[in-house]
């Protein structure tokens, strides 16, 4: 197990843990109120939107070289949590700024810097807990029954934990937003944050019980054990196959935000409550996975998710269209259901897939290899950004102008489609490379 029931009252790890990533979930409270901070007080266009969504990402595409100075760089004898207050800090300087900025006049370069650096502290922070949680994976064990149980168990506690965070965050955010101003919001989130740092430096990184390895080995030896790691065919291939399947769908998010609620003038609250209802789902397929699909090899599930994003999109066609509505069925209530369905569908293939990469990953560079799958992601989702606003004006979509969205959605269908002829780049069987790497 990852924890007994008598170690689990002594060591904190799970409350650190659990806090992270819950934080890491509710950062959708505040980025709700840049959307319309942007949209209703700097007047941006759908295009421009988007841009700065996935352009305020590219701090997360650093995330490797972060995995390696913490996984090196040791400060006062720790090297996890020391980078987790690091993150905390970097985030509340950030949104506490923006909170004193946009009350006055702000413009948009301002903004996007103070993003940046909100990202570029999640990201650090984000890193800290990921390699946390490979490191906890690689505890050994008294079979290999109770690795595997232990290997999922920790991935699907900390995953639920960020949908439980993302849960309450969209709640919120949908009734805040029609009560309060976004430098409130913000302001909100920095003391969060804030509460978080006061939080993770009380934490000695000794109480958690990590296994031992290897200190000090210099971000020399560590790149060059990424190096070598990442030559492995079972976590080359898979990485660049998982990260090809999301960079070469364009999403249409900056687009989608403004027909709902240009177009179809769909109210804050329901925005809110469909990103309740994704976050809801999200923390059910955390539960699904962990309690019957862990077994199932990650080729198998994750083509699977990504045929079903598919047909979700060819949905949003006949949604666009109006053929739902003529049916009956109201636009608020398929943006709550199945818009949120398919959003989240883009982040279901991370569960599986980061369980296999713990059992793959070599000791010692933990931090180093979760870092670079997430940067991998990071990346192809920006890619997968600027592809949309490219899709998005070849179509001819505008802030006014929708009736071109039809037909993006069915190239977005079609180009989702595609990773599926290359899946045999994903492992087809777990077991057999866990057992292969323990032997």
């Amino acid at each position: 197990m990852v924890a007994s029931s008598s170690d689990r009252t002594s060591n904190p790890i799970r409350s650190l843990l659990g806090l992270g990533f819950w934080v890491q979930g509710f950062r959708c409270f505040p980025w709700m109120a840049v959307n319309f901070f942007l949209k209703d007080s700097l007047n941006v266009d759908p295009s421009t939107l988007q841009l700065l969504q996935n352009s305020a990402n590219l701090p997360m595409v650093g995330k490797p070289l972060y995995g390696v100075v913490s996984d090196a760089v040791y400060i006062s004898g720790q090297h996890r949590v020391p980078y987790i207050a690091i993150g905390a800090f970097l985030q509340a300087v950030s949104w506490l700024a923006l909170t004193i900025l946009s009350q006055s006049s702000i413009s948009i370069f301002t903004m996007s810097l103070f993003l940046l650096l909100s990202n570029l502290g999640a990201s650090i922070a984000e890193v800290a807990n990921d390699a946390l949680v490979a490191e906890t994976a690689k505890q050994p064990m008294t079979s290999s029954k109770k690795a595997q149980s232990s290997s999922g168990e920790l991935q699907s506690f900390v995953w639920m934990a960020s949908s439980m965070g993302g849960v309450l965050g969209n709640l919120l955010v949908g009734f805040a937003i029609d009560r309060f101003s976004p430098p409130s919001m913000f302001l909100f989130f920095g003391l969060l944050v804030v509460l978080q740092f006061f939080i993770t430096i009380t934490v000695r990184e000794s109480a958690l019980k990590l296994p031992k390895s290897q200190s000090n080995v210099g971000i020399r030896a560590q790149l060059s054990e990424l190096s070598a790691a990442l030559r492995k065919p079972e976590i080359m291939y898979s990485v660049a196959w998982f990260a090809a399947s999301y960079s070469i769908i364009p999403v249409l998010t900056g687009t989608m935000f403004f027909y709902q609620t240009q177009n179809l003038k769909i109210r804050s609250s329901v925005l809110g409550i469909s990103k309740v209802f994704g976050q809801a789902a999200m923390l059910l397929w955390g539960v699904i996975y962990n309690s019957g699909l862990k077994s199932v090899s990650p080729r198998k599930l994750i083509s699977a998710i990504q045929a079903m994003m598919a047909v979700f999109m060819i949905s949003d066609v006949l949604f666009v269209k109006g053929v739902y509505r003529e049916m009956g069925v109201p636009d608020s209530l398929y943006v709550v259901i199945f818009s949120s369905l398919l959003e989240v569908m883009f982040f279901f293939k991370i569960l599986p897939f980061s369980v296999y990469i713990a059992q793959v990953c070599p000791p010692g560079c933990e931090g180093s290899i979760m870092a670079f799958v997430m940067s991998a992601v990071a990346l192809a989702f920006i890619v997968s950004g600027y592809l949309g606003v490219a899709l998005a004006s070849y179509t001819g979509v505008t802030g006014d102008d929708f009736s071109g969205l039809p037909l993006a959605l069915i190239i977005q269908a079609a180009c989702t489609i595609f990773p599926l002829y290359w899946s045999y780049f994903m492992p087809d069987d777990v077991k057999s490379k866990t057992t292969k790497k323990r032997k």
